[in-house]
């Protein structure tokens, strides 16, 4: 049972070291708003939306103020529209109206960001997936609030390379949709593989099938807390024996730092699900960085012993913090679930970026560390003339890491039209800022351009 007195030993990590719950994030099956007719589709859509969610955002605040843990903030994942909209959306035209519905719910019950604008089509495309896919470019122009994701592949079909070659095109698309906001369409975009039903996060979040009328997940998040902890761990066994701490010590130390970090994710939970009637699904213990400075998964790694992100040995140092942060997560809630491990995004990390300044950090390098990470290649900034082609086999690399490791992965990349390597786009907020990034220069094309899909791996046969 949790105490408040659990999260009072947690308020030097909030005041001093950038703990954070990240989000609360209320999932909602929109599935009995499907209607053969537009309006009425939309008009179920936002009545279940405004309803459910109505009292989202004060609920966080409130248990903010009262617990004294920032809650950053409020979310919804909704069902994958594709499924919703198949009855009554015959063209892109359609898709764009139900965007432009849910972005009105989101601002309406004051929610930062609401996900689901989705299609899940890992082994082949239903005319509905098509259109709502080919729809995402102008919903993303047209709205604030509405993120979007695809998933291309799992260890059990395989990877859809007609859906990658096809995102390809769509990422390409929506940097010229948004090209006058440095291409920020795509910073709401994600192309996915082994998708989680329940994840929290953004702009992959969606509401999967499996799941209950409407649940409550929430993420938290502290790098800077894990960094503090490793730290004092090392100034400690310098002062005691002369050494820096093994690696035992180290893992240990991860570990409860997580588990704390978890209890207090799961005491918001359990008090936002009690009050808003809505059941608890799962916590989602990610470190997610921000900006600012000192809340930094690159600067853990550098804790643990590279001098930059890229170093060689920071695919061994991130593989032991993701698989520390897991193990202490899952000692703290009954409910772990989600990504649940340490994000990389470049724009959104300090230490990522000065890591890529300094020459130490590349796209190869980021792919390699996603064998071992929550997620993928995330918020990189790539020159906007990139081909769609290329695009398309960066895609099929990290979902062949996925399928085959039986892990998450995605790729959020934004090609910023105008811009070329040496240049810096900023994209404001928890987005950050970000230098364009080299990409290898030969091409995917032949590849990209084959029908059809990569077979699942001989071991996804459990059976």
């Amino acid at each position: 049972m949790i105490n408040i007195s659990e999260v009072f030993e947690t308020n030097k990590m909030i005041e001093q070291e950038n703990l954070d719950v990240r989000t609360i994030t209320m999932g909602i099956s929109l599935l009995d708003c499907a209607d053969k007719d537009l309006s009425v589709t939309c008009e179920k859509i936002y009545k279940r939306i405004t309803t459910l969610a109505a009292n989202l955002v004060s609920t966080g605040d409130d248990i903010s103020k009262e617990i004294g843990v920032p809650i950053v903030n409020k979310r919804i994942s909704i069902t994958p529209i594709s499924l919703v909209g198949g009855a009554c959306c015959k063209s892109v035209a359609d898709y764009v109206e139900i965007a432009k519905t849910l972005d009105k719910a989101a601002k309406v019950v004051g929610v930062n960001f609401i996900g689901g604008y989705s299609a899940i089509v890992c082994k082949g495309m239903t005319k509905s997936d098509e259109l709502l896919i080919r729809s995402i470019p102008e919903a993303l122009a047209c709205t604030d609030r509405i993120c979007s994701s695809v998933n291309v592949g799992s260890t059990k079909t395989g990877i859809n390379m007609d859906a990658v070659r096809l995102m390809g095109e769509i990422i390409k698309e929506s940097a010229e949709y948004t090209k006058d906001q440095d291409s920020l369409g795509c910073a709401k975009l994600v192309v996915l593989c082994n998708a989680p039903d329940d994840n929290p996060f953004m702009a992959g979040a969606f509401h999967g099938v499996s799941e209950a009328d409407a649940i409550i997940n929430v993420g938290v998040s502290g790098p800077g807390v894990v960094k503090y902890a490793l730290e004092q761990m090392d100034a400690m066994s310098l002062e005691t024996t002369g050494k820096e701490a093994d690696f035992e010590v180290l893992c240990e130390t991860i570990k409860k730092t997580a588990f704390k970090i978890t209890r207090v994710g799961q005491l918001v939970a359990q008090e936002a699900s009690s009050r808003l009637g809505v059941p608890f699904g799962i916590i989602d213990l990610s470190l997610a960085p921000t900006p600012a400075i000192g809340d930094s998964v690159a600067d853990i790694l550098k804790c643990v012993g590279v001098e930059h992100p890229g170093a060689p040995g920071t695919t061994a140092a991130l593989a032991l913090l993701n698989d520390q942060v897991k193990k202490g997560g899952v000692m703290a809630s009954s409910y772990v679930g989600g990504l649940s491990g340490a994000f990389i995004p470049v724009s959104e990390d300090q230490g990522m970026i000065n890591a890529v300044e300094a020459g130490a950090l590349t796209i190869e390098k980021l792919e390699a560390m996603t064998c071992v990470c929550s997620v993928g290649l995330d918020m990189i900034a790539i020159p906007g003339d990139t081909p769609a082609t290329t695009i398309a086999g960066i895609i099929a690399d990290e979902s062949a890491i996925g399928m085959v490791n039986q892990k998450t992965t995605a790729v959020r990349i934004i090609p910023v039209i105008g811009k070329n390597i040496g240049d810096t786009v900023e994209f404001g907020g928890l987005l950050g800022y970000a230098p364009i990034m080299p990409v290898n220069v030969f091409s995917s094309e032949r590849l990209v351009n084959r029908k059809g899909r990569i077979p699942a791996p001989i071991h996804s046969f459990k059976n």
